[in-house]
């Protein structure tokens, strides 16, 4: 199963991640964590480590909305919030990968049609956040 939604843009990191949070928040996501993996690496783990992974930052991204309604079908699904959005280049690259969590591996932890149904809209909202960068390229 593949457990994520990408698309490859040709733009500059730095332009793609702040385009992502702009496609993100048109489809009513807020960004409620940042985590920059190449500073972490680097303060962690050393340069060699930080540029094997390039710039890589993973946001946390939250509809409050849907994050409400998977609650209210099942508790648990906090586990998994919030929706994890990579924006990735490796410094050779001439083009950045921006990747999602595809809400429907949720779907496959959970038996309540109500977790089917917001797993239905997030990935929708998702997909047109993607679909609009790679309209924002070029």
């Amino acid at each position: 199963m593949t457990y994520t939604l990408a698309t490859t843009v040709a733009l500059p990191w730095a332009e793609a991640l702040e385009r992502t949070r702009a496609a993100l928040a048109a489809q009513g996501f807020g960004i409620l964590t940042e985590i920059n993996i190449r500073s972490t690496f680097e303060a962690k783990l050393g340069t060699d480590a930080a540029d094997a992974v390039g710039d890589y930052v993973i946001l946390g991204a939250c509809n409050p909305s849907l994050a409400s309604r998977a609650l209210a079908a099942e508790p648990q699904m906090g586990a998994l919030l919030p929706c994890n959005v990579v924006v990735r280049r490796k410094a050779d690259a001439q083009e950045t990968t921006v990747e999602a969590i595809d809400p429907q591996a949720m779907v496959q932890l959970s038996d309540a049609p109500a977790v089917k149904i917001v797993a239905d809209d997030a990935g929708t909202r998702l997909r047109k956040a993607l679909a609009s960068l790679d309209g924002a390229a070029g």
